[in-house]
């Protein structure tokens, strides 16, 4: 982390990266960004636009992330979005999490490692970090309700009070996120590398929304800019 502290502008740390939706936003508002994820998606042209680490989140302390200006997530929602469905198999898996003979805390073991790696890092830097966690409408369900949505994205953590206007017109695809239709990845194999193209790409933050949590939480910096 030294040629971080020795890097004038802030940090922005993206957790479950993808192909950094997050990031991208980060990057146009000036931060130094560093993402996280368990493998490098790359998919022909996409690919993740920033410093890449290959580590699951689940082993990281935050104590690493004591400089970071910014934290943002986006934990995998697969398993929320599932058991949204109307499909007898998914009422049959939600109600074992319910009754307990699934465990919720490995359902919800992604999400709550980035409020304790914020906690974490908080504790680290001696002041506060915010952090947004973005996953689905789904989610609400096993990890408590969402400070805010805008469509298929919904926030919780340090969301601000008022979030940009994303057009569905703009943002094609990204729509199919929490809606229940599989019309997309219906073509490719469960294992496919055009299955996996999809899905990250269905995953990745919408670049208005990121550029504005970006911007809320920037702090001042070499260039005298305050977040609102």
């Amino acid at each position: 982390m030294n040629a971080i502290l020795q890097n004038s502008k802030p940090l922005m740390v993206d957790l479950f990266c993808g192909l950094g939706g997050w990031s991208e936003g980060g990057i146009a508002e000036g931060y130094y960004v560093i993402g996280f994820d368990i493998e490098r998606h790359e998919y022909g042209d996409a690919k993740y636009p920033a410093q890449l680490v290959l580590q699951d989140v689940l082993t990281i302390h935050g104590k690493q992330f004591k400089d970071a200006a910014l934290i943002v997530a986006s934990p995998p929602c697969q398993e929320y979005s599932y058991m949204a469905m109307p499909w007898s198999l998914a009422k049959e898996k939600r109600r074992k999490y319910l009754a307990g003979e699934l465990d919720r805390k490995n359902l919800t073991a992604l999400f709550d490692a980035c409020f304790r790696i914020q906690r974490e890092a908080i504790e680290a830097a001696g002041h506060f970090i915010p952090m947004v966690v973005e996953n689905v409408r789904g989610a609400q369900e096993w990890v408590g309700r969402s400070r805010a949505s805008i469509g298929p994205y919904h926030l919780w953590g340090d969301v601000p009070a008022i979030l940009p206007s994303i057009s569905a017109a703009k943002q094609p695809g990204h729509w199919f996120k929490d809606s229940g239709t599989a019309s997309g990845s219906a073509r490719f194999g469960s294992k496919s590398p055009e299955r996996k193209a999809w899905s990250a790409a269905i995953a990745k933050i919408p670049f208005p929304l990121a550029l504005h949590i970006a911007q809320y939480w920037r702090p001042a910096t070499h260039d005298g800019k305050v977040a609102a």
